[in-house]
C-alpha cells in the first residue's frame, strides 16, 4: 500500500515538525537521569553504614526498576492515547483529510497509514527510552532484568493497544472526547486487574471473573503483568509465591507470564479494532 506509507510519512513528519518526539525524549532523559541518580544511592539505604550484599543490591534494584517502568508504561500508554486521538478527527475538522483523500489514496490506505505512522512513533520512543533506562541501571548498579526483550515487547504492546483504540475513536469523535474515553478505559482496565487479583486472593469467583473480563475487553493490564514478570528475578518470584494467593492483588508482581493464548488474543484484538476503525471511517461522510 503505497498510499499508506505516504500517509505514515506525513504523520511522522508532522510529529517531528511539532517537536513531539523531541519533547518526550528530553523529558524522558531528565527522568532517566533522576532515576539513575536514585539507583546510585542504593548502597546508602542501610542505616548501619555497612555495604549491602550483592543479593540485597539486586533485590532492591529489581523492585525500584519495576516502579520506574510502571511510570514509563503509563507515559507510553497515555502518550499513545493523546497522539492517536486527534490523528483523524483533527484532520477532518481542519479539512486536511478531504484534501488528502482527493488524491489517489483510499480511506483504507489513509487509516492504515495513520496507524503505521503512530506505530513507528511508539516503537521508536518506547524501545529507545526503555533500552536507555535498562542500560543505565546496568551500568550504575550492575543489575540487568532477566527478560529485557520480553519487557519491551509487553510494554510497547500496551501502547499499541491504546493507540489502536484511540485511532478507532478518532474516526467518530473529536480528539478530546476520544482521548478522555481511551484514558478512562485504560484506568478502568488497570483497576479491573487489581479487582480480579483481590477476587483470586479471597477465592471469590465472581470478582475474579470481573478482572478476567476487563483483561479481555482491553488487554492492557494483562500485558502490564507480562512486563512485570519480565523484570522479576526468580528469587523474588519464589519469595512472593510463598505468601499464597494474596499476592495476586499486587499490581507490581506477576508469578508467571501471560498465557500464549492471551498474547494471541491481544494481537487479534489489535487487528480487530484496526479493522473496525477502517470500517467506521469508510462508512462516514466527510
Amino acid at each position: 500500500m503505497t498510499g499508506s506509507l505516504v500517509v505514515a510519512r506525513l504523520l511522522i513528519g508532522e510529529a517531528a515538525r511539532r517537536r513531539l518526539l523531541l519533547a518526550l525524549l528530553l523529558l524522558t532523559l531528565v527522568v532517566i537521569a533522576l532515576t539513575v541518580w536514585g539507583f546510585s544511592r542504593i548502597n546508602e539505604l542501610t542505616p548501619s553504614g555497612q555495604p549491602i550484599s550483592e543479593a540485597q543490591r539486586r533485590t532492591i534494584a529489581s523492585q525500584l526498576l519495576i516502579l520506574v517502568m510502571f511510570m514509563f508504561s503509563w507515559v507510553i500508554s497515555l502518550a499513545s492515547v493523546f497522539v492517536a486521538a486527534p490523528a483523524i478527527s483533527g484532520e477532518l475538522e481542519s479539512g486536511i483529510a478531504a484534501a488528502v483523500l482527493a488524491r489517489p489514496i483510499s480511506r483504507l490506505e489513509y487509516v492504515v497509514g495513520k496507524w503505521l505512522g503512530l506505530l513507528a512513533l511508539i516503537l521508536a520512543y518506547g524501545i529507545g527510552a526503555g533500552v536507555v533506562e535498562i542500560v543505565a541501571v546496568n551500568v550504575v548498579v550492575g543489575y540487568l532484568p532477566p527478560r529485557p526483550l520480553e519487557f519491551l515487547a509487553f510494554v510497547v504492546g500496551e501502547g499499541v493497544v491504546l493507540l489502536t483504540l484511540a485511532l478507532a475513536l478518532s474516526t467518530r469523535m473529536s480528539g478530546m472526547v476520544g482521548g478522555v474515553i481511551a484514558a478512562i478505559l485504560f484506568g478502568i482496565a488497570w483497576m479491573g486487574g487489581i479487582i480480579g487479583g483481590v477476587g483470586a486472593a479471597l477465592g471469590n469467583q465472581t470478582i475474579t471473573h470481573v478482572g478476567t473480563a476487563t483483561k479481555l475487553i482491553l488487554p492492557t493490564d494483562g500485558l502490564w503483568r507480562g512486563a512485570v514478570w519480565s523484570l522479576e528475578p526468580a528469587v523474588i518470584i519464589a519469595a512472593n509465591t510463598q505468601l499464597g494467593p494474596a499476592v495476586a492483588a499486587n499490581p507490581f508482581f506477576a508469578a508467571e507470564p501471560p498465557p500464549a493464548a492471551y498474547v494471541v488474543w491481544a494481537v487479534a484484538w489489535i487487528a480487530a479494532v484496526l479493522v473496525l476503525a477502517v470500517w467506521s471511517f469508510r462508512s462516514r461522510e466527510i
